[in-house]
């Protein structure tokens, strides 16, 4: 039987607390992330890579923050095996506690100072375990939010937990500005208050904790295990039919991260705060305009999510990269100026282009991908997107700067990335509104790119329960 579209209050009722475990949940995680990057760009090349010298030292940093997408796989593969096999839930407050845990202990590692070489291999091994938890926490996520939601709501359903992005950098800005600004600055934030805010992290996820474990099962995967339609190896399944979807799924996502990683990922911060560059920001005034672009970004994030219900994932998606691709040049124009409230310009327009193309991701992804296999789908596709898209993008932009002396480079590259993810969205088919349901898997299995014209064989839509 499938899931029916009419909801009753108590349905409704719970689908506002899947919306809120969904964002609260990816709030926390990317917090964890994010202030790794924030403190890669301002503090970790001195504390942990500082023998190095200041260059290679910042690339080595950025460094840090790549390789852990690098294991991003790992942790889509080990989620998506499990979450198409035990559940959606049990996967999240299992990712959400590996976060926490390796954030937590990164604000207690001795630094180079005090430990000489081992203090970075520490930190690359906690750094490796937030990607792996990263990976993993994606998928299980959106599929909670949009399989609880009807068809005409999965865009503003699906967008909740890509709220958790723009929400994760805004705390992490906000509080490293806080301990930058107010609690600990100058050199007090060198000894000491950088630790805090990854300290801070266990409150957070026990905070998480609570509310996820307060939600229920999504419903298509009750109606999977209640069939024992499990499939024995997602993934193998998954690479044999699905391939061409899988790579085609990444590269849609991998032009908004590689432009979403000059902020999150620490590179604008380095680059306006870097005192022998050309800019030479304080670091609390630098890390409030992330903060207001992280707010910005919220905003054009949540619109998208209605706008993909209106106009489809797929126009609204287009609508995103146009932008981007105007705003990689003047980005860093409006930068250059070393105007503070051009700074400020500068990423509220970089932020509609990144809201824009990436509010629609869940919903999309959720219906490109068959029931059967569809966590082990969408977070290999993300975990892939993360690492052709973000993981070395703040190393690689640092590097351009480096060798050219300009940042024109580091627009070109934001713009290639930029046109190969309208390209790859283009070649997908809008399945807004297909039904999710495990008995519609004939229909779910063709048919999602514009090369695909196969027709779904009918006689295997029925499923026999067992």
């Amino acid at each position: 039987m499938s899931i029916a579209q009419s909801q009753t209050p108590a349905q409704r009722a719970n689908q506002r607390r899947v919306a809120f475990a969904t964002i609260i949940g990816t709030t926390i995680e990317w917090y964890d992330f994010f202030i790794y990057a924030t403190a890669a760009g301002l503090i970790f090349a001195d504390l942990f890579f500082k023998p190095a010298g200041a260059q290679i030292g910042l690339l080595l940093s950025f460094a840090s923050v790549g390789i852990s997408f690098l294991f991003r796989p790992l942790g889509a593969f080990l989620a998506g095996h499990y979450g198409d096999k035990i559940g959606r839930r049990a996967m999240l407050v299992i990712t959400l506690i590996l976060m926490g845990a390796a954030t937590t202990l990164i604000g207690v590692l001795p630094t180079y100072a005090t430990a000489g070489v081992l203090a970075p291999i520490m930190l690359l091994l906690l750094r490796i375990l937030q990607g792996i938890s990263a990976g993993g926490e994606w998928g299980g996520a959106v599929l909670m939010a949009v399989e609880h939601a009807p068809k005409d709501r999965r865009g503003r359903a699906g967008a909740f937990p890509q709220l958790g992005v723009p929400l994760g950098m805004l705390l992490a800005s906000g509080i490293m500005a806080l301990m930058t600004g107010v609690i600990s600055p100058g050199e007090q934030f060198v000894q000491w208050g950088w630790r805090v805010p990854f300290l801070l992290s266990i409150v957070l996820i026990a905070v998480g904790y609570i509310v996820r474990r307060s939600v229920d099962e999504s419903p298509i995967f009750e109606e999977i295990a209640a069939m024992k339609q499990q499939t024995k190896v997602p993934i193998v399944e998954l690479f044999r039919k699905h391939w061409l979807l899988v790579i085609l799924a990444a590269l849609v996502f991998a032009g908004n991260n590689a432009a979403g990683y000059m902020t999150t990922g620490g590179f604008l911060q380095a680059y306006t705060t870097n005192p022998k560059g050309p800019i030479g920001f304080e670091r609390t005034d630098v890390l409030v305009a992330v903060a207001f672009a992280a707010t910005m970004w919220f905003g054009f994030t949540l619109l998208s999510g209605y706008l993909a219900d209106k106009i489809g994932r797929k126009r609204t998606y287009q609508i995103g990269f146009t932008c981007q691709a105007l705003v990689v040049f003047p980005l860093f124009w409006m930068v250059n100026t070393a105007s503070l409230p051009m700074l400020y310009l500068a990423f509220a327009f970089f932020a509609i282009g990144l809201g824009l193309g990436y509010g629609p991701q869940a919903a999309l992804y959720s219906e490109l991908f068959p029931a059967s296999v569809r966590f082990s789908g969408v977070s290999i596709s993300y975990a892939l997107g993360a690492i052709i898209g973000g993981a070395f993008a703040p190393m690689i932009a640092t590097w351009l700067v480096q060798a050219t002396g300009t940042t024109t480079a580091v627009s070109v590259y934001l713009l290639v990335m930029t046109l190969i993810s309208l390209t790859a969205v283009s070649l997908l088919r809008d399945r807004k509104g297909i039904d999710l349901s495990i008995t519609n898997q004939a229909e779910q299995e063709v048919g999602a790119t514009i090369f695909d014209k196969r027709r779904p064989v009918l006689e295997s839509a029925t499923v026999t329960v067992k």
